[in-house]
């Protein structure tokens, strides 16, 4: 990849939409900059270069809804679950393509947002919390590593738990945190990494912290009811462009 000011003028407006957006809602970031930097350069590259700035954001947004220590002992479990899922989903995507993946997790989406449209419940995930920890966890995982996305399976599982709007941006944000931990050291194993990677990372965090206090103050005025709705509009939104990508 060519380091040059037209790359990193373009990469920092696709961060700082991104993560207005992230501080906005507490989700979103890699769904959104992963397809758009995609476009300027291939995709395990975009993957690698929003790397660092993802586990910027995912501590921002872990810190900003407080009692830290307490969301990590409480979600631990499924982040780590999310972690093992995570490694199988960055392994198969460094020697294979994850377009196929992409369109099951768009149906995946839907299929959730019809759930929701008719009134019916997944009342399993509630009656057997120790399965679906498990399920989701693996599936958010797996598919994060694939597509840089684990978001939607996440907020599935959170919706249907009757998580807080708190505990939705905790618990995601801290499984996005693990699964970026384990991919970025399976990339660098493979020698994924390099100067030029890390410097374009690096250089745009300041446009990350700023757009991510601009969306965390949007965010405090947004109440639970219209949270919801604005979720599963952005999943549906995801699910759409998941689709328009791959066809």
């Amino acid at each position: 990849m060519e380091l040059s000011v037209e790359f990193i003028i373009i990469f920092s407006l696709i961060l700082f939409v991104s993560s207005l957006v992230h501080g906005t809602v507490g989700f979103g970031f890699p769904m959104i900059a992963t397809p758009l930097l995609a476009m300027v350069t291939d995709m395990k590259t975009a993957i690698i270069c929003i790397a660092i700035p993802t586990l910027l954001i995912n501590l921002i947004s872990i810190f900003s809804e407080g009692n830290f220590l307490q969301a990590v002992k409480r979600f631990y479990p499924l982040a780590i679950i999310g972690m093992v899922g995570s490694a199988i989903g960055t392994q198969i995507l460094i020697y294979s393509s994850s377009e196929l993946f992409k369109l099951l997790l768009a149906f995946s989406i839907l299929l959730y947002l019809f759930i929701q449209k008719f009134k019916i419940e997944m009342k399993w995930i509630r009656q057997k919390k120790k399965l679906s920890m498990v399920v989701f966890g693996l599936l958010a995982g797996i598919i994060g590593g694939l597509t840089n996305v684990m978001a939607s399976i996440l907020i599935i599982y959170s919706l249907e738990s009757k998580h807080t709007k708190k505990e939705i941006i905790q618990s995601t944000n801290l499984c996005f945190l693990f699964g970026k931990i384990i991919q970025i050291i399976l990339f660098a194993i493979h020698g994924s990494f390099n100067e030029e990677l890390l410097i374009v990372s690096f250089s745009t965090l300041i446009v990350v912290v700023i757009a991510m206090i601009i969306g965390l103050n949007i965010k405090d005025k947004i109440p639970q009811e219209i949270y919801k709705k604005v979720i599963k509009l952005v999943l549906f939104l995801m699910a759409s462009f998941l689709v328009y990508q791959t066809i």
